[in-house]
Order: structure tokens, then sequence, then C-alpha cells
């Protein structure tokens, strides 16, 4: 087994839990999770990752699980998510990292790697497609604003986070096995994430990134391009997203490309944990 640190990290005004794993001297990785993770959702790729010599870092994003939780729509806004992800670099001692993000997780890496270009090496996504795809998308598509109807809902105040408690998270944890393939959520796992939506402020806190995009989002979004080497993986299954939103964001990308597995669904690293790793582990290196 490889052994795990949980460190609290100080960054960008916000003091986050991270996981961190692999030999503290080997090229940084950080994994970045969804919504509604927390760095558990990344358990199949920690051990696979460190084995080949990365330094992993998991965060717990702001709002999520053992890390903070500012009050206020506008601290979830995308530039204070990415933020928090150049802090994290620095307080690695580092000048750039290999960034991965799933879900939310993408969105930030997709944030971070339009603004910060000079702080990644390489940049891999997971079943979220580019923001400015993802716009006109929710612009002219009519079904995909229909699979996106979740992110309307969850900007009514108060009345999500009072039913998802009522239900003590129950909701939370039937979308997951719903939404997934059988097995890719065991018992033992949902065990694990209702203890994190059930910290106090969780709820609120992880419902306010959907609120930040459309409420309080950034001033002035960063230049579309996508510079450094990008790889994207996308479960063809995906209820949420449609999966020709893959083809659109690579082609904002001066050196990017997309596996699509045909079988796996949103939940991608979990359900295709093996294939997920070589292909990921095999760009890395590349």
């Amino acid at each position: 087994m490889i052994p795990y640190d949980h460190a609290f990290i100080k960054t960008n005004g916000v003091q986050l839990h991270v996981v961190q794993a692999g030999p503290s001297d080997g090229p940084l990785v950080i994994l970045l999770h969804g919504f509604p993770e927390f760095w558990y959702g990344w358990r199949r790729q920690i051990d696979a990752l460190a084995e080949q010599g990365f330094r992993v870092w998991v965060p717990d994003q702001r709002g999520y699980n053992l890390s903070d939780k500012p009050k206020g729509i506008a601290a979830y806004n995308l530039d204070n998510l990415s933020a928090d992800v150049i802090g994290l670099i620095e307080a690695a001692g580092q000048q750039q990292t290999y960034l991965v993000g799933h879900d939310w997780g993408a969105a930030v890496a997709w944030w971070t790697a339009c603004k910060y270009p000079e702080r990644l090496k390489k940049l891999v996504i997971l079943n979220v497609p580019h923001h400015k795809v993802f716009r006109k998308r929710l612009a002219t598509d009519n079904e995909q604003r229909l699979r996106s109807w979740y992110a309307a809902f969850f900007q009514i105040p108060f009345l999500p986070e009072a039913l998802i408690g009522f239900g003590n998270t129950e909701g939370f944890a039937r979308t997951l096995r719903q939404s997934s393939r059988p097995g890719a959520f065991s018992d033992a796992d949902l065990a694990e994430y209702r203890q994190a939506w059930g910290q106090p402020g969780a709820l609120t806190s992880m419902l306010n990134w959907y609120r930040s995009v459309a409420q309080t989002p950034p001033k002035q979004a960063p230049d579309s391009r996508v510079k450094m080497p990008t790889l994207i993986l996308w479960g063809k299954q995906d209820h949420a997203l449609k999966w020709e939103m893959a083809e659109d964001s690579v082609k904002l990308c001066d050196d990017g490309r997309v596996i699509y597995l045909e079988n796996a669904t949103h939940w991608v690293q979990h359900e295709e944990a093996e294939t997920v790793n070589r292909e990921m582990i095999g760009f890395l290196r590349g």
C-alpha cells in the first residue's frame, strides 16, 4: 500500500485539506475532484500515479469535506478556484504542475490552463467541456439545456439544501448510483461520501459552486486557447453532458487529443480505472 499523508495547506486565503502520496521529489500532479465528490473520488488513481514516481496532491476543493468553506456565493467563482490551484503549486515549492480534473474539477482545470498557462506542464480533462464550448451549447442546444436542468434547480436559495438534508443526502447517493455503471460506487464508498457531505456547511458550499457560475461569474474570461499538451478522456454514456462537446473542446487546444471510452458514463475514472490510469500515465510520461 502507498502511504498517504493528510496535510492542511494555506492557499489564496483558505486552508485546504490535501491528500499527498508518492516520492517527495517526484514531478507534481494535482488531481481536482468534481461535484459531489471529494479527494476520495481519485482513490483509484492515486496509487497508480505514485507508483510511477509522481508526487500526487489531491485536495478537497474549497467548500468540500475537511477544507475551508468560505461564506458567500462569490467565494466560489472560477477565478478564486483557479487561484487555489496556483497556491497549491507554490506551496509544493514548484513552478509548474501536471493538472488533472473531472467534472467541476475539470472546469477549474480548463480555467486554470487558460488563465495561467505558464504554470501547467500538461492538462488532463475527464468528461467536462471547455467553458467556451459549454456556454455556447447551453445557448444553442435545447437537449443540453434539458440535461443540465439540475444546475438551474441549484440556483434556488435554501430549497436544495433543505431537500437534500431532509433526505440525509440520499439524493446524492441515489444520483451517483443511477448515473453510473453497477458497482462503480459500493456501499462502503457511499458511507465515505455521506461523511463528507455531512461536514458542517458542506451542502451550501458545494451548491454555491453552481450558484457562483451563474450569479457571480469572473469579470473577464481568459484567453480561450489551451497552449499546453492536453488529453481529454470522455465516457460516451454520460447522461448529463453530450459527448460532441469533447470534439469542440479539443479544437481549442494547440496540442490536444480526445479518447472516448464507449461504455463509460460520466464517472469514467471509477468505471474504467485501468484504462484511465494507463492513458493518463502514458500521456504524462510522454
